[in-house]
């Protein structure tokens, strides 16, 4: 079985649940997760776990994006991007000026309403599904972070921006509010997703690039391990009469390690025996002034 992380390129028209589903039948094994959904439309980076990483999905869904996104103003979709059907068309009045204005107040810590065609789900059911069924449901707002937009070109109706955010931002919905703000409506023409975390698009593979590299045996080049994705972990060794502990799982004090004096006890620790074998991420719990184990990769 293949261990590790693979930046996958996702290809215009398929799912992440496709990309999922194609990668088992290339490599021939079931234990594969992605690392977020991204739109059937969009393109770019989407981390594939592989194996032990699959143990990583939701620690890589936590990371900070960036996407390069061609928002188009004076229009507005029930989808809030170009593949929906059309709900206003508006004449824009707006300045150049105007428009950066306004996209400079959404970089922060904001609130945003999701939209009604996504995959998150309310009563068990998918917001898409409803969707399909004519129905739109109140969504509560949920909050995020724009950590930077940076405005590539305007030519109106048309914007092209870069966008660096947190996890759960909808691109979709930040075109959706500035056109409103703006008061001639807006949706996402085109979403090119450039990074996750420390994924970059350069480096991402198509399927097919993928399939060639397993047939000629040489993926284990471009597949990144568990331990280096955690790097920016800091990392602990135990002292040898208690690895037992870290080997069976169990909690242990800051006594237990070797690098005492230079513990960053509240961020979670990279944790590894006595002899270097990696164990896992661990947490330090305040109330039990013990570290207890958040992902174990030992075998």
């Amino acid at each position: 079985m293949i261990d590790g992380i693979i930046n996958v390129y996702k290809e215009k028209g398929f799912t992440s649940h496709d990309v999922v589903a194609k990668l088992r039948g290339i490599l021939k094994q079931k234990k594969i997760g992605h690392t977020g959904t991204l739109d059937p439309d969009a393109v770019g980076v989407l981390p594939v776990c592989l194996g032990k990483g699959t143990k990583l999905c939701d620690m890589l869904t936590d990371r900070s994006k960036t996407y390069e996104v061609t928002m188009r103003l004076g229009v507005t979709t029930d989808t809030e991007d170009m593949t929906g059907t059309i709900l206003t068309q508006q004449y824009i009045s707006c300045t150049k000026q105007q428009v950066e204005e306004v996209i400079g107040q959404f970089v922060g810590t904001i609130e945003q309403i999701p939209p009604m065609y996504s995959a998150l789900k309310v009563n068990g059911k998918k917001l898409y599904e409803l969707a399909r069924e004519g129905k739109v449901i109140e969504r509560k707002p949920r909050t995020i972070t724009i950590d930077s937009i940076q405005i590539l070109d305007i030519n109106l109706p048309l914007v092209r921006m870069e966008v660096s955010c947190s996890k759960g931002t909808y691109i979709r919905s930040l075109c959706r509010d500035i056109g409103e703000t703006l008061g001639c409506g807006g949706c996402m023409e085109q979403l090119t997703r450039t990074k996750v975390g420390q994924f970059l698009i350069e480096e991402s593979l198509t399927l097919e690039q993928i399939q060639n590299l397993v047939t000629e045996g040489a993926l284990d080049t471009y597949l990144v391990g568990i331990e280096k994705v955690l790097e920016h972990y800091q990392a602990v060794h135990m002292l040898e009469k208690d690895d037992k502990l870290v080997h069976n799982g169990n909690p242990f004090t800051i006594q237990n390690i070797q690098e005492q004096e230079e513990i960053k006890i509240e961020e979670p620790l990279r944790v590894y025996d006595s002899k270097g074998t990696f164990i896992g991420v661990f947490q330090y719990k305040k109330e039990k002034k013990r570290f207890y184990p958040e992902k174990m990769f030992l075998s």
